[in-house]
């Protein structure tokens, strides 16, 4: 009898510590902050966040094994200088500071970047009234250094461009923005915030009791717990989910919309031995029948030439290749009415695009536009990057940003961001003071 019951105290002893031990192993750890997502606007936002709230604890989590490798690390390159947005608009505001902030950082911290500019260039008369009109605009936007220029300034800046006119932008430049990230998220582990990777989030809720002889439910509420059953808990959780940020949001209890639709961009690259066509950035006049900019010819720091690219739906939110296909991406963006009527206003447009996607000699002819030397013979088939495109339910691109956090007693310490303005990349450090703003207006930090 004894020995049964030591057996069973023993067991239930066991069985209690073992119990305690799996839920101290899957507890990660405990912050007063979590920002999911590590590209580059989580990054620039958690660091903005820390170099404002330095007596706070703060975790980056990232699903993948390393930072930015997604949008982040597969985008052109440049440092746009806000020349295309509407005057006053947030876009244009955020584009303009959002550069002048990357030279500035990038001067700090050491990191090689090229002032290459870039020419707006009209192939043709009917295109100049709209050159113009950009023109204006960049002026207004108070982009520094704007000229309109003649076919022979064209020629005396990019030898092999033809055009009857271009818009000449001296502050345009490019860098490789994956190691700009990873520099904002040494910046952010280097003041003292904890980066996690690996960590693919399913859940964020609030916590409903403590773990065993534990008091984190009373000061951490919220769990966000992972695909293996790990847990951290916080005070207060943001997402910068990219790709992934609508389905980030239906987690706590968000509308699905404004609706992820991730668009895919083909870039082919110029042959080294004929990288003395292009000298830096040259750019279409925009249409504004289309929703996406145009092929453009762009330089690398690594001394390699893009062109392109062309915007085809992808059928994989990480889907890099033509072939790429996960069901449900497929499925939730096909179903979507606002996809459904985007593609209907544009079915030639979208139709096209495909087109030269397939076949590169269609590609070309576009890029000979510009640069009639070009050949097929010139280029191979490069690169891709895929866009996390808003939209919303009656098919228009979300430009601006998107807050939202949720119902309940989750929603008031959740915020997620939906959308950023884009060009994202060249605007991070000005977006990450707009949403450290806005965290601090919402939670009580």
């Amino acid at each position: 009898m004894f020995r049964i019951a030591g057996t069973r105290a023993a067991l239930k002893a066991a069985s209690a510590k073992l119990l305690h031990d799996t839920c101290t192993r899957h507890l990660h750890s405990t912050c007063d902050v979590a920002v999911v997502g590590a590209g580059i606007v989580g990054l620039a936002t958690a660091r903005e966040l820390f170099l404002r709230h330095p007596a706070l604890t703060f975790t980056l989590l990232e699903k993948e094994k390393e930072l930015s490798t997604h949008q982040s690390g597969h985008n052109s390159g440049v440092i746009h200088s806000g020349i295309y947005y509407t005057p006053g608009s947030l876009k244009a505001r955020l584009c303009v500071r959002g550069a002048a902030l990357a030279y500035e950082y990038c001067d700090k911290k050491g990191l090689p970047y090229k002032k290459c500019g870039k020419l707006i260039v009209a192939a043709e008369q009917e295109e100049i009234p709209r050159l113009k009109a950009l023109y204006e605009r960049g002026l207004k936007n108070n982009v520094p250094g704007l000229s309109i220029v003649d076919a022979k300034g064209i020629r005396e800046r990019e030898p092999y461009c033809r055009g009857v006119m271009a818009l000449n932008s001296p502050n345009t430049g490019i860098v490789d923005w994956r190691q700009v990230a990873l520099q904002y998220g040494k910046d952010f582990e280097e003041a003292g915030g904890k980066v996690v990777t690996q960590y693919e989030v399913s859940d964020i809720a609030m916590v409903a009791e403590s773990p065993a002889g534990g008091t984190e439910g009373l000061k951490y509420p919220i769990a966000i717990k992972d695909k293996k059953g790990n847990e951290v808990r916080c005070r207060y959780v943001l997402t910068c989910g990219g790709l992934y940020s609508d389905r980030l949001s239906q987690i706590s209890g968000c509308s699905r919309e404004p609706r992820i639709v991730p668009f895919r961009g083909d870039y082919l690259v110029l042959k080294p031995e004929k990288h003395y066509l292009v000298k830096g950035n040259i750019y279409p006049v925009p249409d504004p029948r289309f929703p996406f900019l145009g092929v453009h010819f762009t330089p690398r720091m690594d001394g390699s030439i893009w062109l392109g690219p062309n915007a085809v739906l992808a059928f994989k939110r990480e889907g890099y290749k033509i072939y790429d296909v996960n069901v449900r991406d497929m499925a939730d963006a096909l179903a979507f009415r606002g996809l459904q009527k985007l593609v209907l206003r544009n079915i030639s447009y979208g139709i096209g695009e495909m087109y030269r996607g397939i076949f590169i000699g269609a590609q070309v002819k576009l890029l000979q536009k510009y640069i009639p030397d070009l050949s097929r013979g010139d280029v191979l088939r490069g690169p891709a990057g895929v866009r996390a495109q808003a939209l919303d339910r009656h098919g228009n691109l979300v430009d601006d940003f998107v807050f939202d956090g949720g119902a309940g007693d989750l929603g008031s310490r959740v915020l997620h961001v939906r959308n950023a303005p884009s060009p994202a990349a060249t605007s991070s450090l000005a977006i990450a003071e707009m949403v450290a703003d806005e965290v601090e207006g919402r939670f009580a930090l």
